[in-house]
């Protein structure tokens, strides 16, 4: 198979140099952004202040009936403690805690009938990931009108810690150790920080928390074998579960900043999920929350 064009100049130790944003007040700041030294377009692209919003059409089957939706992905740089596993709020006083991680917030929202879900998924995976081979943490949320349940997997030692709360009695509240392997939520972060760190071939994955928690399944690594498929403009990762009726493809920008395009689940030969992309923009966002900004919300299609 044909793979994606290799991202250069990634694969390097990062150098911290500063902080873009003020953290001096908090509780006004979403996001803080280390510097990094690299070459190329990476550090110009993802070390500038912003984050990169994109908006997606999305059809998704839940009881059994396709729903139409929307689905929001955002990717920010941010500075995070490799100890406590959060954002550090001044990471000037702490250097040698601080990682440079991808941040990936998936959400989708859409309505079942008289009620509305609102599902959340949020990946933290450093940048130099020859150095950092694991995501550091994931958490996942999904609400309706039925109850809510919330999970977390946090990079312990040798291996995962995997916390579940929920609404429902099969899933109760869990608290267990996972074998350390690829999570399939941080295909996405790898695919922006360097599509040539997914390696082809037969894997233990740890399938995506929104498929898990849909479907009350148990939380551990399955077998997948995962291939590109590429052309000069676009890249597709494919991933198919040996044991799971469930095959996901990501269509993503061969080129840098390697954006996603579109995706699609299958259950068996039936598709599931599928989105297209609407619009993207760079935005400090987190510094645009007033009346005044509502404007933006129509730039990302989202009205």
């Amino acid at each position: 198979m044909n793979r994606p064009i290799p991202l250069k100049g990634v694969s390097i130790i990062a150098l911290f140099v500063f902080c873009q944003c003020n953290i001096d007040d908090v509780g006004q700041n979403h996001s803080s952004f280390a510097k990094m030294e690299v070459p190329g377009d990476f550090a110009e692209y993802w070390f500038n202040g912003e984050a990169e919003l994109s908006s997606y059409n999305l059809d998704i089957v839940r009881y059994g009936e396709k729903r139409k939706g929307t689905a929001v992905h955002i990717f920010v740089t941010e500075d995070f403690s490799r100890e406590k596993q959060v954002k550090l709020d001044r990471p000037k006083e702490t250097p040698e805690d601080r990682v440079s991680v991808m941040k990936f917030n998936q959400i989708y929202r859409f309505e079942t009938g008289i009620y509305d879900y609102s599902m959340m998924n949020s990946v933290f995976t450093p940048i130099e990931i020859k150095e950092y081979p694991h995501s550091l943490k994931m958490t996942c949320t999904v609400q309706d009108w039925c109850g809510q349940s919330f999970s977390q997997l946090n990079l312990q030692d040798q291996h995962y810690r995997y916390q579940q709360f929920s609404y429902f009695e099969s899933e109760g509240d869990r608290d267990l150790n996972v074998r350390p392997e690829m999570l399939e939520d941080e295909l996405w972060t790898r695919l922006r920080i360097d599509p040539m760190s997914i390696k082809e071939g037969e894997v233990l994955l740890f399938p995506g928390d929104f498929f898990q928690t849909l479907n009350h399944e148990k939380p551990e690594p399955r077998a997948a074998r995962i291939q590109f498929d590429a052309s000069e403009a676009t890249g597709e990762c494919i991933v198919e579960y040996l044991h799971l009726d469930r095959t996901i493809r990501i269509r993503f920008q061969s080129s840098f900043p390697h954006r996603i395009l579109s995706w699609s689940i299958e259950k068996g030969s039936k598709e599931v999920v599928s989105a297209t992309l609407r619009e993207t923009i760079k935005s400090p966002y987190w510094q645009q929350n007033d009346n005044k900004f509502s404007y933006m919300r129509d730039s990302l299609k989202l009205n």
